[in-house]
């Protein structure tokens, strides 16, 4: 597991966070993110595409400026709400895991190993669609 990075292609052209190819799963204590990152490598998923979300990233990295003013652009999907559902369980202290997930039957390995713990959200990012995992 490493630490998250945003990286270009992350974000829709209104600014949105919206990582294509990817899952992000909040979990109410820390602890329970790193216990999962730690059984999703030991089920075969790749350390390296496995990322630690600390609220501090999603605050302020995750959530954009734009998004912080009330959001200058209108969405037209889901994307914006599902970023500030992101925002809000920060606040509440809630670390998160973002996953490279190629397809179905790996979102579905996924939330096996997620589902031994409490979590607050999953959401899979898929092109043009926003999967609620949970």
């Amino acid at each position: 597991m490493k630490e998250f990075s945003l990286r270009s292609g992350m974000r829709t052209l209104a600014g949105v966070f919206y990582p294509t190819g990817h899952a992000v799963v909040m979990f109410p204590r820390e602890e329970h993110a790193q216990q999962t990152a730690r059984a999703l490598v030991a089920e075969g998923f790749s350390a390296d595409e496995v990322e630690l979300l600390t609220p501090d990233a999603v605050l302020n990295e995750i959530l954009s400026p734009e998004h912080h003013e009330g959001g200058r652009l209108p969405s037209v999907g889901t994307e914006a709400a599902t970023a500030h559902t992101f925002g809000e369980l920060a606040h509440k202290g809630h670390h998160g895991l973002l996953i490279v997930i190629d397809d179905a039957v790996a979102a579905e390995h996924l939330m096996v190993v997620v589902r031994r713990l409490p979590f607050s959200a999953a959401q899979r990012y898929r092109q043009w669609v926003i999967e609620d995992l949970s």
